[in-house]
């Protein structure tokens, strides 16, 4: 099981381990700072920093594609989506710019309610109000405050603006931001016509980050598909809108018909890498593999919004899946994807230390501004999107849209998630990008404690023991005194 991890107490495994089951000890390290960590990854997709955004409909969008991209994850947008949307998603986000994000425009004579309806989509906050697509203004929630609705935008919006133009380098933007005293600029090409938007933490960022993009220099996206109706149409309109990897994705991925679904997709030689999922076995890796897939995701029933080890008894705890299924993969010259189980920058890395090429994260990244759900106020004013499961009896009625409604409802009957929870926003960290500076700060730190320069070596060098549940709440930090 832990062929491919080093333990520093394995006479004490007897049994499977999750995430809260292990630690990792530090090694003697040469590393002397965490921005000399590479993180790329070396499985196909193209990720700079190993994030993957589950296919989740409440948290995989335009939106967080674009912002995860440009920070070097990649989004998988859902199976349940139809084509013609997907293939346009795909194009949007293929136009975005890599270095400053899409503003929301309105026009002087919109507004207030306008603007603050738009205002959570973003998690930059601010409006900018155009005319003839230059910047004239920016209105932010503050300016909105204890205003009329149907007030117009030009008698609440801010004329100090601040913009930098397309070709600015990102230092040079922060520093003229903090010169003047402003947190963002709008972001304007030569014609003065407006571009983006640009604020002081994404200009850092653009410092920190390198953006995942295809051969011609362009924002990488992922799709997924299902193993019902035509795959190979599917997959060949997914291929035509220039999707960057295809996952073939079902709960139980060692079964006939997704192997039958990867030889469909194999079959129509596609350049791009091919992702299915998902197992908890070796021998489901291995036969996934001989099908026709690269990536192999693991993982049955750790997801936040997954009843399925509950309701079947069926699953395996996360940490030994995906040794033992990285193991399998390395030897096949394939790689693996940890999807599930990620509450905690800590989990990342130690997927990552038990082999795991990329790590996927769905429900911790629901509660957030990019997330494709409104954003609601609870009644004790704190912030929430909606979250459901894939599996879920909100899930299938998607998914079966076009089914007669006999059929619906005897689909409907076998739900194996939880179709409506409350993913509050964190104060603290709201935005995608504020979570995944912690997540990143929290790898790159771990990789310097094991004495590790890239993520391959990462695996090879870290240590991992087993511990009891005290161990665990040991380290867990407490905010009070005794």
């Amino acid at each position: 099981m832990f062929a491919n991890v080093r333990l520093i107490n394995a006479e004490q495994v007897g049994h499977d381990l999750t995430y809260n089951d292990v630690f990792m000890v530090p090694s003697r390290s040469a590393v002397a700072s965490r921005l000399d960590v590479d993180l790329a990854t070396v499985d196909g997709s193209g990720t700079t920093i190993p994030i993957v955004v589950a296919n989740m409909t409440a948290v995989s969008g335009r939106r967080m594609a674009e912002t995860i991209a440009r920070r070097g994850g990649i989004a998988v947008l859902p199976q349940d989506i139809p084509i013609d949307v997907v293939a346009e998603v795909i194009g949007w986000v293929k136009r975005r710019d890599l270095l400053v994000d899409t503003p929301i425009t309105l026009g002087p004579a919109d507004t207030v309610g306008q603007a603050l309806g738009l205002l959570p989509k973003r998690a930059h906050g601010a409006v900018i109000v155009i005319e003839d697509d230059r910047p004239v203004g920016v209105v932010t929630e503050a300016d909105c405050q204890g205003v009329d609705r149907f007030a117009q935008l030009r008698d609440v919006m801010s004329r100090d603006l601040v913009t930098v133009p397309s070709t600015v380098d990102p230092r040079a933007a922060f520093d003229t931001l903090h010169g003047r005293g402003h947190r963002l600029a709008p972001v304007v090409g030569p014609d003065g016509r407006l571009s983006g938007i640009l604020t002081r933490t994404g200009a850092l960022r653009a410092t920190l980050y390198a953006p995942a993009v295809d051969a011609g220099g362009r924002l990488r996206i992922a799709a997924a598909i299902g193993v019902n109706g035509d795959v190979a149409a599917r997959t060949k309109a997914l291929l035509d809108a220039d999707a960057d990897l295809i996952v073939v994705d079902t709960a139980h991925g060692h079964q006939e018909k997704v192997i039958d679904a990867l030889r469909q997709v194999r079959a129509l030689g596609p350049a791009v890498p091919i992702v299915a999922g998902n197992v908890v076995t070796a021998v489901g890796v291995r036969d996934l593999v001989e099908a026709g897939a690269d990536i192999v995701k693991v993982g049955v029933g750790p997801g936040a919004m997954c009843t399925t080890r509950m309701m079947t008894g069926v699953g395996r705890p996360q940490f030994s899946a995906v040794a033992e299924c990285a193991a399998a993969a390395r030897r096949l010259g394939r790689h693996v994807w940890a999807d599930g189980g990620i509450r905690h920058p800590r989990d990342v890395a130690l997927a990552l230390a038990a082999g795991a090429s990329n790590v996927m994260i769905g429900s911790w990244f629901a509660g957030t501004y990019e997330s494709p759900g409104d954003l609601q106020r609870a009644a004790d004013g704190r912030l929430y999107k909606e979250s459901f499961g894939m599996a879920s009896a909100r899930a299938v009625r998607l998914r079966t849209a076009d089914d007669s409604p006999f059929d619906r409802a005897r689909k409907a009957l076998f739900e194996e998630g939880i179709s409506t929870s409350r993913m509050y926003l964190d104060p603290r960290r709201p935005g995608v990008e504020d979570l995944l500076d912690s997540i990143i700060a929290g790898l790159r730190s771990a990789c310097t404690y094991a004495g590790a320069r890239t993520l391959e070596e990462f695996h090879e060098r870290a240590v991992v023991g087993v511990q009891s549940a005290s161990g665990f709440a040991e380290g867990m930090p407490r905010t009070t005194s005794w």
